[in-house]
């Protein structure tokens, strides 16, 4: 499974990142550098969120600009934990983006997989988002979506081994989160997670 750690300047914590073979998820509320990662494409989206803010537009599009030839994938913009209100808003964007860069559909609380199967498939795939305990309840039910419809499924936010497992369990993809780029001490244990084959969690 594929991990994206949040961009990091951190010079000791983008060697680590290197050296255990991770890539980077760049927030267009961020910095717009790779590093020289491999890379994904976050919409900004979060960023807005937690600052209580809309979601910026021209943020998105400069970051697509920049990098969205380049990205592994880029999150079509998001409403977050806003249910069908968040795909509606997405929508438009899967055309726009899918020329440039395989594109991710965030899906958020209240949606359900009927919401997206006729969307999803080799260039659309699924960003498992939303509050931490409707991503838990539903993250084996998007993975089995992923699965049926040839689709990529990630899954955000993920911060411990524990929650790699689950993402692992589940068929997810890849995960992103923070604590690798922040503190280069857990990555070890990080790593270890998200390269274990066979472990099969159990609440």
């Amino acid at each position: 499974m594929i991990g994206y750690a949040s961009r990091t300047g951190t010079r000791r914590n983008l060697a680590a990142l290197r050296d255990a073979g991770w890539r980077l998820i760049v927030s267009a509320r961020g910095v717009l550098r790779n590093e020289g990662f491999q890379y994904a494409l976050d919409n900004g989206a979060w960023t807005a969120f937690q600052a209580g803010e809309a979601f910026d537009v021209s943020a998105f599009e400069k970051a697509v600009t920049l990098l969205g030839y380049g990205a592994d994938w880029i999150v079509a913009p998001d409403i977050v934990g806003g249910g069908v209100a968040s795909l509606e808003m997405s929508l438009p964007w899967i055309d726009i983006l899918s020329p440039i860069a395989p594109v991710l559909i965030a899906v958020q609380d209240g949606m359900v997989a009927a919401d997206v199967a006729g969307l999803i498939g080799s260039r659309v795939g699924i960003f498992v988002g939303g509050s931490t305990a409707w991503k838990l309840a539903t993250m084996n039910d998007w993975g089995a979506l992923g699965r049926l419809h040839g689709a990529w499924v990630h899954v955000g936010r993920v911060n411990s081994a524990r929650r790699i497992w689950q993402a692992r369990d589940a068929g997810a993809h890849s995960f992103d989160g923070t604590s690798a780029s922040r503190y280069a001490c857990t990555l070890p244990a990080l790593d270890r997670a998200r390269r274990q084959e066979g472990f099969k969690w159990q609440d």
